[in-house]
């Protein structure tokens, strides 16, 4: 495998060896070019050399895609996972949030398996099109495509999207590029479309109300709200799907 940082470093040099034949050295002008131009290959290549390589045990594996695919190899068994349906074992979809201290936590928690729900995640568990939006259309696809027969709305403690600030995000955004005159035409409440929210109780009651009402979704499939605590795995239901029962006012 051949190695990314000799290649960006030589990519370099040759981008420096083109302008080297483009000055003349004589000249006042051209010594101060030539050194601005080392000087910056000096940092390209230290900032090179710091975006491709990904500290690890194995000094052949320097970036990120090399050590997945490498575990991968690892990973896989001929024989070894039996097939699964598409449709979920247990007929339930889950609707949460993407933090990673959910991944391998959320679902045994719940006595779930791979293969006996579907899963959907976003930022913050939170609807923003209640209409055309990505989760009811795989709410839908759920229910009318995978039999899916009950939904699970959980959000958790220490949430994330929970009072962020969208003046800063925005910031961030500009800052690596992003046109503030794309950012204004496109998404002009920042807020609004990130789904920024004061409580995860709050928003999961939100959402259950937002999914119960959509005119898309069947008035028989139970929607629940759960909220689940990403340190010790405990879960609370803020609203019983069975019975519209909400538990919110009890919950902080």
């Amino acid at each position: 495998m051949p190695d990314i940082r000799s290649i960006h470093k030589n990519k370099l040099r040759g981008l420096w060896q083109h302008f080297s034949n483009k000055l003349h050295y004589e000249s006042s002008f051209s010594k101060v070019t030539k050194c601005f131009i080392n000087s910056l290959l000096r940092i390209c290549t230290k900032r090179t050399m710091l975006m491709t390589t990904i500290p690890s045990g194995n000094d052949a594996i320097s970036t990120r895609l090399e050590a997945i695919m490498a575990a991968n190899s690892n990973f896989v068994k001929p024989d070894a996972f039996p097939p699964l349906p598409k449709s979920p074992q247990k007929q339930l979809a889950i609707f949460t949030c993407m933090d990673t201290r959910l991944v391998d936590f959320l679902e045994p928690a719940m006595g779930l398996k791979r293969g006996e729900a579907k899963v959907i995640k976003n930022a913050g568990n939170t609807i923003v099109d209640p209409m055309s939006g990505a989760v009811i259309r795989s709410l839908v696809a759920g229910i009318f495509m995978l039999g899916v027969d009950e939904v699970f709305v959980i959000g958790h403690r220490d949430c994330g999207m929970a009072e962020i600030d969208a003046e800063s995000v925005k910031r961030d955004m500009i800052s690596r590029g992003i046109s503030p005159d794309i950012i204004d035409i496109h998404i002009p409440d920042l807020k609004q479309w990130l789904g920024i929210f004061a409580h995860p109780v709050e928003n999961v009651e939100r959402v259950v109300k937002i999914i119960r009402h959509n005119p898309l979704i069947p008035k028989d499939v139970p929607i629940h709200g759960l909220l689940f605590c990403p340190n010790d795995g405990h879960l609370d239901v803020v609203v019983n799907g069975y019975t519209g029962e909400s538990f919110a006012a009890g919950l902080s």
